[in-house]
């Protein structure tokens, strides 16, 4: 058993509305309806929460580390006003071109996370709105859910395809997914 409870969230798709333009600014960020409360809740339950993001936009000249940091900041406020926090934001700045261990489906941030909080990250609940942010988790042990907001929406009442890690569960948004999270925890074992 770990230490602590750790939770690990996508962030473009799974908390706030994506882009295929990108998010470039902070005007640009918008949260996804129950998210940040969903992420309060989570932390109100005991568990740490944890970003992991491609932001390829850097490579791609986009946008500015500035840019970035001003996004995760209004990020970090709209969560804390709901009460909750989000304990660090690990992204990865490659364009797909560039040769890195850090883009998912890669497992490279996952690694740094595991690194960074002296865990191993079997079991720890890692959600996203696709097949690479799950794959990415799965690759150290993460149990994988996926949300059906951002990219997830096409999987809207079909079989997941088997390219998704084994064992995936499928949750309407972040509200359903911490939810289903706390009753899980709630349930004598």
């Amino acid at each position: 058993m770990n230490p602590i409870k750790l939770v690990i969230l996508d962030r473009d798709g799974t908390i706030n509305e994506d882009s295929s333009d990108y998010i470039k600014s902070a005007d640009e960020w918008k949260a996804l309806p129950g998210a940040v409360e969903a992420i309060a809740r989570l932390n109100h339950a005991g568990w740490h929460v944890v970003v992991v993001s491609n932001q390829s936009g850097l490579g791609r000249g986009l946008f500015e580390v500035s840019d970035l940091n001003d996004i995760h900041a209004k990020m970090h406020k709209q969560v804390a006003e709901a009460g909750g926090r989000i304990d660090a934001v690990f992204y990865c700045p490659h364009a797909p071109d560039e040769v890195c261990q850090c883009r998912k489906p890669l497992s490279g941030l996952f690694e740094l996370i595991a690194e960074r909080y002296g865990l191993d990250l079997s079991g720890v609940p890692c959600v996203g709105d696709s097949v690479r942010d799950l794959v990415a988790g799965a690759i150290l042990g993460c149990e994988p859910h996926l949300v059906l907001t951002g990219n997830g929406m096409v999987y809207k009442g079909r079989t997941l395809p088997n390219t998704f890690p084994s064992g995936t569960h499928a949750h309407a948004d972040l509200a359903a997914f911490a939810e289903f999270l706390i009753e899980r925890e709630a349930v004598p074992s």
